[in-house]
């Protein structure tokens, strides 16, 4: 599984920037209410001109098993997150070579929601390959910038039965430090915190940011 992801990837130049700097997966989102939507054909792009060895991850919201595999066939995909309200019986679905990372935010009840739907998920058959512990924005379905409850996510996170966690929400080359070390998360993911406008990363601050994230992850 990934230790650092730029998200919302939407162009080649970005992509490559994303993995010179030392990213070892780029997200792809393709809810297409997103401020950060690609078409297939433009991802399938970015995704050929990324050097060998960095994952490629497709955000979906709300899709069928079959589109997320259409897509994510067509596209070249390494794997999928999960950010909707997508039922436990989908991850059994999806192909097993297809990594699954279901996210999750994390709001005023903490993670008892979450470990709920992974009993429902091992119940089914097929546990995701990690989750993503996002911050609560309501309606929308993460990249809001909205910083997670990092003291809520660490004190249960026993509750994630022993799963990888990735930490998003709100996350910036000036506190992403900070919050590995509250949280101790095995990775990281971040959209808005290194973009100059949705969509439009802003490659100083991706460098920043893949350099104090992995700092931070050595236990610098």
């Amino acid at each position: 599984m990934f230790r650092i992801k730029i998200c919302g990837i939407t162009n080649v130049q970005d992509a490559r920037a994303a993995a010179g700097a030392g990213a070892d997966a780029i997200g792809l989102n393709f809810f297409s209410k997103s401020r950060r939507f690609v078409e297939p054909e433009v991802a399938r792009q970015i995704v050929a001109a990324l050097p060998v060895g960095v994952m490629t991850m497709g955000v979906f919201v709300n899709h069928g098993a079959a589109e997320i595999v259409a897509v994510a066939q067509r596209v070249g995909l390494d794997g999928v997150q999960l950010h909707g309200d997508e039922r436990p019986g989908l991850i059994a679905q999806l192909p097993m070579g297809l990594s699954v990372v279901r996210a999750y935010r994390c709001g005023i009840d903490g993670l008892e929601e979450l470990a709920r739907y992974l009993d429902d998920c091992r119940t089914a058959g097929r546990m995701p390959d990690a989750v993503l512990i996002d911050a609560d924005a309501g309606p929308e379905f993460g990249g809001t910038g909205q910083r997670a409850d990092w003291a809520r996510i660490a004190q249960e996170r026993e509750m994630i039965n022993g799963l990888p966690l990735i930490l998003a929400g709100g996350l910036t080359p000036h506190d992403v430090g900070a919050a590995i070390a509250a949280v101790h998360p095995e990775g990281v993911d971040v959209a808005s915190g290194v973009e100059r406008r949705p969509g439009v990363k802003d490659h100083r601050l991706i460098s920043e940011f893949i350099a104090a994230a992995k700092l931070a992850l050595a236990g610098g």
